[in-house]
């Protein structure tokens, strides 16, 4: 199948049968109020009156980015491969909370600099030529439309290759909130003033200069206009890997449950290539990422959560998973009131 042909799942007759199911449980209609909006979502992604969530899949992609030596991020680029290492070795926040939600967490290298030794939850993605992450975009695209194609692909692969009906989205590479920055500014046409952020805690002259970058960027790549060129220019590898894992996660009808701002550019690109993507997604939180709220609006979602996290990693998609399992459990086990004997309201 083509990556990119992803079918809508509308089905009205199962929605009536799930919305009935959700009626006639042992409560008033619609007292459970958002948590029964997303069992019925789930339930139609997977087109099932009883759906379920087995064997959930958490996958960080990781990379590194030439506008980092720009100096549009307080952190050094050594903390990309740094923080992968502590994922795998289960001091992150994501590791952490994957183990707490019994998630299995894989963590994808896309392009950082540096070369891990084999390991358990560890996948190589690499792109040939892009091992030590992407171009400068400041001096034209990140990355060619083959090495982008290549990236795509690479996350496609490894969707198919995690079993289970879920896959949580997440993320790692310093860099990687001015790359999504980038991607909204173009994909919606917004201010570039409206996009950006201080991502992991710029002060006022860095996040000054951090605009100015970014605005450069944008100018150096303004033929680049299509959603597929868009993310080749602009993007990074990690994103466009997680881009490949959305597409193909989307076409097995899986639950996408995702993170903060960089997960939710790769989303964004999969539904500006396949509109339909969008179908299969929760959204996980908004971010503290001043962005982030702006682009959830312009995709029309709303998300579960709003705590100010600004971590990523996909630790918000982590702690939202609890949501995901109690709305499936009380689609599928709570009693309605013919069989729980229980008395309607009059």
């Amino acid at each position: 199948m083509n990556l990119f042909d992803i079918p809508s799942l509308h089905d009205a007759d199962l929605q009536a049968q799930v919305q009935h199911k959700l009626d006639r449980k042992t409560k008033p209609l619609g007292a459970l109020g958002r948590i029964e909006q997303l069992a019925l979502r789930i339930a139609c992604i997977q087109g099932r009156l009883t759906p379920s969530l087995e064997a959930p899949q958490l996958l960080v992609c990781a990379a590194d980015h030439g506008l980092s030596r720009q100096g549009v991020s307080a952190y050094p680029r050594e903390v990309s491969w740094q923080m992968v290492l502590n994922m795998l070795a289960g001091g992150a926040a994501v590791s952490v909370l994957a183990r707490q939600q019994g998630l299995t967490l894989t963590v994808a290298d896309c392009g950082v600099a540096h070369v891990f030794e084999p390991q358990p939850g560890l996948a190589i993605c690499k792109v040939a030529g892009l091992e030590e992450g992407t171009r400068d975009a400041t001096q034209g695209p990140a990355m060619t439309a083959s090495e982008c194609a290549q990236a795509l692909e690479n996350g496609a692969a490894l969707a198919r290759r995690l079993p289970g009906k879920a896959l949580l989205l997440g993320e790692m590479g310093i860099g990687n909130t001015s790359a999504a920055t980038l991607l909204m500014q173009r994909l919606t046409g917004m201010p570039l003033v409206d996009c950006v952020g201080r991502g992991t805690g710029l002060d006022d002259a860095s996040l000054a200069r951090k605009t100015a970058v970014l605005q450069q960027a944008l100018a150096a790549n303004s033929q680049a206009r299509e959603p597929q060129h868009i993310l080749a220019a602009l993007g990074g590898l990690e994103i466009a890997t997680l881009t490949g894992a959305v597409l193909a996660a989307a076409q097995q009808r899986r639950v996408i449950l995702v993170d903060g701002f960089i997960t939710t550019a790769a989303v964004a690109v999969a539904a500006a290539l396949a509109p339909a993507v969008l179908e299969r997604c929760v959204f996980a939180h908004a971010s503290a990422e001043s962005g982030h709220a702006r682009w959830l609006q312009r995709l029309g979602v709303q998300p579960l959560l709003d705590l100010g996290l600004r971590l990523g990693e996909g630790s918000g998609a982590a702690l939202a998973w609890p949501l995901l399992v109690s709305a499936v459990n009380l689609l599928n086990e709570m009693a309605s009131f013919d069989s729980a004997g229980v008395s309607e309201s009059c």
